[in-house]
């Protein structure tokens, strides 16, 4: 329930509820115009009529009852035709009478105060800005991109970076993540603040408790450490939707397109659009407006499932698998499209469970379905080719060189230097990055 602003004489009024708030395509189409166009909302009229609507349906069943009960007491005294006739018109003159003189001295000013509602504002007022809070950390100046979200961003399941911090091993970051990929080959400092189990609320735009009992402060907060940074890379939404939890059910169960786990998928899809575009809402605010890009997820199945039989995995569940990743897929690549951010698809095609070289990690991998290094540098590589243009993305200045890297990427458990732990990538996947890079 929202309250509402316009004040209303009298002692009746109408009970205004704002629900299932989307925004539809031809909002999103505005919204993403260059062209200065008045966003105009033709809600006066569409008010006023419901109100005289409303009392419309209000006299016409004040008056069906009243007939039934003069056309029974007629009966009752044995009326004739003429004189019940006579009866029921007149009781209904007198309670339409009753009921139309009572709207008009008890909610007269009712539709004029409706008609002068012109915008959003008028009907609800406006919200008061709230700033994102400001961290206290160490600024990192030396930083050009930061990436914020969850496993997949972290490389759970990877190899740990060499000197791990308390909170990169909570979180299971990894130095073989696409952030420290996009580090070596563009030579940036790259803040990693991605967190294995982080959500919007409990990761992004909250603190996020991990199961060894840290917390882990808001990557988003966290970010405006970063004070230079160009660019900001976004991965998140499978645990907002407990797609974990999905996978595993639909392992176990008969079929996973019964009604009540749909039910439960689009409850979570619904609340996640709502997180997601708050998030992306407060991107678009962020000191320095630096370029913002999403991450859709990939598909980690392909063609052929069938080493994943003896787990459970048919081709049936797999298509309700797959739709709902889709639809996952779909609400971050509008968000973002919304928003004017970058949206990437990383393509696992040809790697995906099953196949000869897979992106994935399968069942008896420490992180079954999230990417190993060959998928995260695959990520990687989409970004790349997918980052905006923005003037003065420079490399970092090179750090101190240490035994067996080279490049910078700073995680969020290095607070006191830009480039906390070096990024162990051979020569071979640096020229990889940058071949495929080029052919692209």
């Amino acid at each position: 329930m929202v309250p509402t602003k316009p004040q209303f004489e009298g002692p009746i009024r109408p009970l205004l509820r704002l629900t299932h708030i989307t925004i539809d395509r031809q909002v999103a189409q505005l919204l993403r115009s260059d062209s200065p166009r008045k966003l105009e909302l033709n809600l006066s009229q569409q008010l006023a009529q419901g109100w005289t609507r409303y009392f419309e349906w209000e006299t016409l069943i004040a008056a069906g009852f009243a007939a039934v009960a003069l056309i029974a007491v007629a009966g009752i005294r044995r009326q004739s035709h003429a004189k019940m006739a006579r009866t029921v018109i007149a009781g209904l003159v007198v309670v339409c009478g009753v009921n139309v003189g009572g709207i008009a001295l008890t909610a007269s000013s009712t539709p004029g105060v409706l008609r002068s509602v012109k915008t959003l504002d008028d009907l609800v007022g406006a919200d008061p800005l709230q700033t994102l809070p400001q961290s206290v950390a160490k600024p990192l100046p030396g930083v050009q991109a930061v990436v914020i979200g969850d496993s997949t961003a972290a490389a759970v399941g990877n190899p740990l970076p060499a000197r791990p911090s308390s909170l990169d091993r909570a979180c299971g970051r990894s130095s073989e993540s696409y952030a420290d990929d996009l580090a070596v080959v563009n030579d940036w400092n790259v803040l990693n603040l991605a967190c294995s189990g982080a959500t919007i609320a409990n990761g992004l735009l909250g603190a996020q408790v991990l199961n060894d009992g840290q917390v882990a402060p808001p990557q988003l907060a966290e970010t405006q450490r970063a004070t230079h940074a160009k660019v900001i890379i976004v991965s998140v939404g499978a645990d907002d939707v407990e797609w974990s939890i999905m996978t595993r059910l639909c392992v176990a169960s008969a079929v996973c397109n019964d009604k009540v786990s749909a039910a439960f998928f689009d409850q979570e899809i619904g609340a996640f659009t709502r997180s997601y575009y708050q998030l992306l809402a407060d991107l678009a605010v962020l000191p320095g407006t630096p370029a913002v890009l999403v991450n859709q997820y990939y598909s980690p199945f392909g063609t052929d499932i069938g080493c994943l039989s003896r787990y459970g995995i048919t081709a049936a569940k797999e298509k309700v698998l797959l739709s709902r990743l889709g639809q996952l897929n779909a609400v971050l690549a509008q968000g973002a499209q919304t928003f004017g951010f970058g949206v990437t698809d990383p393509p696992f095609t040809g790697h995906e469970l099953c196949t000869p070289d897979p992106y994935v990690q399968g069942p008896g991998d420490p992180a079954p379905l999230h990417p190993t290094a060959a998928g995260e540098l695959a990520i990687a590589l989409a970004d790349q080719q997918a980052l905006p243009t923005v003037q003065g993305l420079a490399p970092a200045p090179s750090p101190t060189p240490t035994a067996g890297g080279t490049a910078g990427s700073a995680t969020a458990g290095g607070a006191g230097t830009d480039s906390a732990g070096s990024v162990k990538i051979s020569a071979v996947k640096i020229n990889a990055v940058k071949i495929s890079a080029a052919r692209e």
